[in-house]
């Protein structure tokens, strides 16, 4: 009988890894190589298996073997294995040779795996050390993830390695701080946003800030079916690779999640023009300075003042957003993407629901043309390094409605405080979801503010505004108070006399 695989012996032997690399470099760099090497060691196990397989079948008939393998998810020469580069382990040039054989997987499989290894280096000084401590990381990595089977015959559930990796990159998250939050939205959160979006088959599902695509995959489970096509950009190169490895450990082999800065530089376009998505799901650096720095030319970086004109796409018409504060920058790029018809959700700083100026301006712009759906403001400290509390905000095309809802979700009732991180229980999200379908006016949590409410507020769109979460407190009751005041002295006296009577008998 074939041993399995559990969930626990895989983050187990990650958490090994981890080891190897804590106090020498910063867990927002070296979760880069543990989940990598998680991704080869996969890559590997499965080819392995699949060889073992139709050797069997063909009897060892190498050109039939050959065939078959060429026809699988990927293929992999045998110096590309993690077995290779295991029995490469005590060789003072191992950060070389890892290099070469990702070099060999991406080359061999280019239409599924490009660009997935091209920002790490196991070979580099600069952040693994010197030629003997780096050898003695790679070699210590390497000895860990040998350990592990990661078959899939020994796997059992298919997602295994995928929830590994969200796993992980869920904690390396949390121990990262701010750096790493950047590149994960919290589970709940993503769950939350997938229920408000509602994904249909056939669908174009897009993240313009998709950090590890942990967002993207939960809104594309929302399809049974699995008929969707996934669209993301990511500026950092590292976590742009990580999302690729996060598509294809969990089966998505067509997403197409582009590297570059989504604002300056959107990748994906139709004839030269915006592509359309009917869902659009983000969660973008919050109050993002000098996100316009991409459209400046050489040489004028202080002087530069960014103007509608200077953008190809158009999207900043309706306003350009302070230098300082990109948040309306990736608004309007994802209105601008939105199909007719589509959904979008997006989780931003509360800042953008009441701040004036050019932000005001796009603010009344986007709800003059009844774009905005929903305001739902979520507890605080739920995400990694971020302890304010944020505002999801739903926008529609083609809303028939003339209103608005407003959800405050931010109460102590409506999540489970934790000791670092605050979390979404399920049935906080299923309250959430089910207001926001029902369109409910619930006393103190929501309610429905038409547009001409919204006009006449100065289309400020502060929560407090709208929905009364104000507790009164209840009024004193005199007649009990001075009836507890006589007791009180009753009381009192009574422990003077028995204060008497004991001095007293003490003769004193």
């Amino acid at each position: 009988m074939i041993e399995l695989t559990s969930q626990e012996k895989i983050n187990s032997v990650l958490w090994q890894a981890a080891d190897t690399f804590r106090g020498k470099i910063d867990s927002s760099t070296y979760k880069d190589y543990i989940l990598t090497m998680l991704f080869i060691k996969y890559l590997s196990d499965s080819y392995k298996e699949k060889v073992e397989e139709y050797s069997k079948r063909y009897n060892g008939d190498d050109q039939r073997i050959q065939r078959a393998l060429s026809r699988e998810r990927f293929v992999l020469d045998e110096t590309s294995t993690f077995d290779h580069l295991y029995s490469k382990r005590n060789d003072p040039e191992i950060g070389e040779i890892i290099n070469k054989a990702l070099e060999r997987v991406e080359n061999e499989n280019t239409g599924k795996l490009r660009g997935v290894f091209r920002n790490i280096d196991f070979n580099s000084e600069a952040i693994l050390g010197k030629a003997k401590e780096r050898n003695a990381m790679l070699r210590s990595l390497l000895e860990d993830f040998n350990q592990l089977s990661l078959r899939p015959s020994q796997l059992g559930n298919e997602d295994i390695v995928g929830n590994a990796y969200q796993y992980m990159i869920g904690l390396f998250a949390s121990d990262a701080g701010k750096k790493g939050g950047e590149f994960y939205t919290p589970a709940e959160v993503s769950e939350l946003l997938a229920s408000l979006v509602k994904p249909q088959e056939n669908d174009r599902i897009y993240d313009p800030t998709c950090g590890s695509g942990s967002l993207l995959l939960k809104v594309a489970k929302q399809v049974p079916s699995k008929k969707v096509a996934i669209y993301g950009q990511e500026r950092n190169g590292a976590t742009h690779s990580l999302a690729l490895m996060n598509m294809y450990l969990h089966g998505i082999d067509d997403a197409k999640i582009e590297w570059g800065d989504t604002l300056a530089n959107p990748l994906h376009l139709d004839d030269g023009k915006l592509m359309k998505f009917q869902v659009i799901v983000a969660n973008p650096p919050f109050s993002l300075d000098k996100w316009a720095m991409g459209f400046a030319g050489e040489g004028n970086d202080k002087k530069f003042k960014m103007e509608p004109g200077l953008d190809p796409f158009r999207r900043f018409d309706w306003g350009v957003p302070p230098s300082s504060k990109g948040d309306y920058a990736f608004v309007q790029h994802m209105l601008y993407s939105l199909a007719e018809s589509g959904r979008m959700a997006t989780i931003l700083p509360h800042g953008v629901l009441f701040r004036g100026a050019s932000e005001g301006k796009i603010r009344q712009q986007i709800i003059d043309m009844n774009l905005l759906d929903a305001v739902i403001g979520l507890p605080e400290n739920l995400f990694y390094g971020v302890g304010i509390p944020v505002c999801i905000m739903v926008f529609k095309k083609d809303r028939k409605l003339k209103d608005v809802l407003f959800i405050d979700a931010s109460g102590e009732e409506h999540f489970q405080k934790g000791k670092n991180q605050n979390k979404l229980r399920e049935q906080d999200i299923e309250k959430i979801v089910d207001t926001y379908e029902r369109r409910e006016i619930i006393n103190k949590y929501s309610y429905v503010a038409t547009i001409d409410e919204i006009k006449e507020n100065d289309y400020n769109l502060n929560i407090p505004r709208y929905v009364d979460t104000f507790e009164e407190e209840k009024p004193v009751d005199m007649v009990s108070v001075k009836e507890n005041i006589v007791n009180i002295k009753r009381e009192l006296q009574g422990i003077e006399e028995q204060m008497e009577e004991y001095l007293k008998e003490l003769g004193l």
